[in-house]
């Protein structure tokens, strides 16, 4: 029998993900519904004064999506630590740097796309002005995957470890903030008519490196951590 291909093998894990998911659907809303919260929020405490809001927006829709992710961190391989399946993953015919790269992918998909999917009715809420929503969207298709890899490295170096959730908080944000200082700044400096595309240029270029680097030093820390 022939060894699976990268395709055929991420395809099954996909598709594993995504059924296990399915399951248990209640748990997979809980991002979207704790992004939902934290920006109605934000909204009543801030009051219902447009301009007000919109000076926010940006930021709080930004902060939002990153709280999200980050409630969902602790879960990219606990599961599979729990019922013996990250021990399969070592002894897979395929890199195990490929395989973090496909669930870091699942892990997008459930948690970001559908905050990507709501950012436009959010930000109504929030009284973003319609010009500086494309430059909201650009920032997050690029800094969401960003925070899922590097949020991805933080996963494995802890999941070894019982209750990590504080300590995967810890790990993470400081990471994260960088991601949050240019997704939300670039969106600030196209509200001054300033230039954008140097943000979200480094903000592609920190994605492209994520995605060389970050799978492959997620699959040595799970490698320290099994041993």
């Amino acid at each position: 029998m022939s060894a699976p291909s990268l395709f055929s093998s991420a395809r099954a894990l996909l598709g594993r993900d995504l059924r296990l998911l399915w399951r248990r659907r209640g748990d997979a809303f809980q991002p979207a519904l704790f992004a939902l919260l934290v920006v109605v929020l934000f909204a009543l405490a801030l009051g219902s004064e447009p301009q007000t809001l919109s000076k926010v927006a940006a930021g709080v829709l930004w902060l939002a999506v990153l709280l999200a992710g980050l409630l969902a961190l602790d879960t990219l391989f606990r599961g599979d630590a729990e019922d013996g399946s990250l021990e399969q993953w070592l002894l897979a015919p395929v890199s195990l740097a490929w395989l973090v790269a496909v669930r870091v992918f699942s892990h997008w998909l459930t948690t970001a796309l559908p905050l990507l999917v709501a950012t436009p009715l959010l930000a109504e809420l929030l009284r973003l002005p319609h010009a500086q929503l494309p430059v909201l969207m650009a920032s997050l298709a690029l800094g969401t995957p960003l925070l899922s890899l590097l949020g991805a490295v933080v996963a494995a170096l802890t999941v070894g470890m019982r209750r990590s959730g504080i300590l995967v908080a810890l790990l993470a944000l400081p990471l994260y903030v960088p991601v949050l200082v240019f997704g939300a700044g670039s969106v600030a400096a196209s509200a001054q008519g300033l230039e954008v595309t140097g943000a979200l240029l480094l903000l592609g270029a920190g994605l492209v490196l994520a995605l060389v680097l970050a799978p492959l030093a997620a699959a040595a820390a799970i490698r320290i951590a099994l041993n």
